[in-house]
């Protein structure tokens, strides 16, 4: 089982990007399952989604305490809530933000991962060029495809179409996918 925890703030997508990663496993033929926990429910509140997946059916519901994944859409909770809780050397990390591990305070954080483990992303700035709003969630997921290659692009960018469809118009739709096609490319080439 491969288990991914999201940390957020409200208003950033963090429940909507578990939702469309276990979307995207479902869409290769695996499974997910997808669900938050958040205290009060408010914009800006701090956001803790989870997402598993596993070629068998997943039958339990606890948050995740031990992750095989962090994606942190806000880097301001590094240093407010136990974030890193639970992490090992050969969890991946992926955080929203376009300065260095050090200038976050991490580097010796990531110098205690496996090589490959880690890799920033300025998701927020990618969203606000091509969305117009700082929307980073779907960024995030298609650099997560490449980073942990847990799913494909082609599968992110199927769960971003399909949990939009109706909900935005097909433009805004399309400019998430590219977004997270971009994200991706980004990580691969690093």
């Amino acid at each position: 089982m491969f288990n991914v925890r999201f940390h957020g703030r409200g208003g950033q997508g963090v429940v909507t990007a578990a939702e469309m990663l276990s979307a995207a496993a479902f869409d290769m033929g695996l499974h997910g399952q997808a669900f938050p926990t958040f205290g009060s429910e408010r914009t800006g509140a701090p956001v803790v989604s989870f997402c598993r997946i596993h070629d068998d059916p997943i039958r339990f519901h606890e948050p995740i305490a031990v992750p095989d994944a962090l994606v942190v859409q806000d880097p301001t909770l590094l240093h407010v809530l136990a974030v890193l809780e639970g992490a090992s050397p050969v969890t991946y990390l992926l955080v929203n933000t376009s300065r260095s591990f050090a200038d976050i305070g991490l580097e010796g954080y990531v110098d205690w991962l496996a090589p490959g483990r880690a890799a920033t992303l300025p998701a927020t700035e990618m969203a606000r060029e091509v969305l117009g709003r700082p929307m980073p969630n779907t960024a995030l997921l298609g650099a997560f495809a490449a980073l942990t290659g847990v799913v494909t692009l082609e599968a992110v960018t199927t769960a971003i179409r399909q949990r939009f469809a109706g909900v935005l118009s097909p433009d805004i739709i399309e400019a998430n996918v590219e977004v997270a096609t971009r994200a991706h490319g980004v990580i691969c080439h690093v």
